[in-house]
């Protein structure tokens, strides 16, 4: 069999293992849907007030920052799913059975990728609720999920990375987390940039949140008239966003296959 067939078969067997795991413990699927909710109603009835839009609700324009934050903190799941069946020695059971070493990987991301998918749906409920609405149209509309999912896609590679290179899930579950907020927060997913001083504007610009966010922003008809970044992340949100996912794809796929292939070795 084809190598790069071998290895998308016998990865969809490996999605569907982890698949199961959330329906037999559902508690997962649960409090990773209620986190966004919770974000979705501090930010818009509580915070909302207190920070100026222009030419947009400021429920709108918070909808593409929590979608984006969402699906980045979702990426954690991979390296404390990564972690934990390299702790219960599953990964040894795996490689004595003749199926591709990338299974494991594309597995745990296309599982994991999926549950963004469900988590997506509930929160763009829970958005239609308070006010939230997309006004481009409908390919517009499906063009930003696309990004988005695409987006969780890349950073689930970030953290399988992390996930393979800590020794317990405790850790895992520290290290997968602990660099989103930085990332998140130092982005324009809750406030516009221009309000950040120069130095931590020209950061937060170049954010890959921030590329998403703007881009998702501009394809849902959710930006309204507030300040953008100057240059290319204002100009050019949906290139660059495609950029960075590419670079995140060709950095982390490959390192993680290598750090998979160590650490089941070990």
């Amino acid at each position: 069999m084809n190598p790069v067939v071998m290895a998308l078969s016998d990865g969809w067997v490996v999605a569907k293992r982890n698949l199961i795991k959330i329906k037999r413990i559902p508690d997962l699927l649960i409090f990773s849907t209620i986190q966004p909710i919770m974000f979705v109603l501090l930010f818009a009835y509580v915070f909302g007030g207190a920070i100026p839009t222009q030419g947009v609700d400021y429920k709108e324009y918070l909808m593409a920052g929590i979608f984006t934050q969402t699906v980045a903190f979702g990426a954690a799941i991979t390296a404390i799913g990564l972690a934990e069946d390299l702790q219960k020695g599953t990964i040894d059971r795996f490689r004595s059975l003749p199926m591709s070493r990338a299974a494991v990987l594309i597995g745990r991301t296309t599982s994991d990728l999926l549950n963004n998918v469900l988590v997506v749906a509930v929160m763009s409920i829970c958005g239609l609720i308070v006010g939230w609405r997309i006004h481009n149209g409908f390919f517009k509309a499906i063009a930003g999920f696309l990004l988005l999912l695409a987006f969780a896609y890349a950073m689930s590679w970030v953290s399988a990375l992390i996930g393979l290179s800590v020794k317990s899930v405790e850790v895992a579950q520290s290290a997968g987390f602990i660099w989103m907020f930085p990332l998140t927060f130092l982005s324009n997913a809750f406030i516009p940039t221009h309000t950040l001083n120069p130095f931590l504007r020209a950061v937060a610009d170049w954010n890959p949140i921030s590329s998403i966010v703007l881009a998702i922003r501009d394809l849902w008809g959710n930006a309204g008239t507030m300040p953008r970044p100057e240059g290319f992340p204002g100009e050019h949100p949906l290139l660059l966003s495609l950029l960075w996912i590419a670079g995140i794809l060709l950095v982390f796929v490959p390192l993680s296959i290598r750090k998979y292939r160590q650490a089941a070795s070990r």
